[in-house]
């Protein structure tokens, strides 16, 4: 099926009352000492208190839907050579995003140069 444009298709459910029906759908729960650990990971990475903790509240969101287990995730994190981080987390975050907005990717496209020297500034 070819789609044109970078709408979802029409049989997709992305509609606003699924939204809405879901918005308090209950997260996964962990426990405190789990929550601890991650937001401690998360804190000393990034070197900020509140960067960390809606960091590793996003990451144990996602591993929650995803069936794993936080502490695993980031024993693989500290496996991780330092430059690897923030493209694995990228991708890791991207698993529950719809395909219309994954994070840190972009798409730009070839231009010509005749066009490109075209376009005022």
């Amino acid at each position: 099926m070819t789609i044109y444009g970078n709408l979802p298709p029409l049989n997709a459910d992305y509609s606003t009352t699924s939204f809405f029906e879901n918005f308090f759908k209950q997260s996964p729960n962990v426990s405190e000492n789990t929550n601890d650990a991650v937001i401690g990971y998360f804190q000393s990475v990034t070197g900020d208190k509140e960067s960390g903790i809606t960091l590793a509240a996003a990451v144990l969101y996602t591993a929650g839907q995803q069936g794993i287990q936080p502490m695993e995730l980031i024993d693989e994190f500290r496996r991780l050579k330092p430059g690897e981080l923030n493209a694995y987390l990228t991708m890791f975050l991207n698993i529950n995003r719809v395909s219309t907005s994954l994070l840190g990717l972009s798409n730009q496209p070839q231009t010509s140069k005749y066009v490109t020297r075209a376009v005022l500034p």
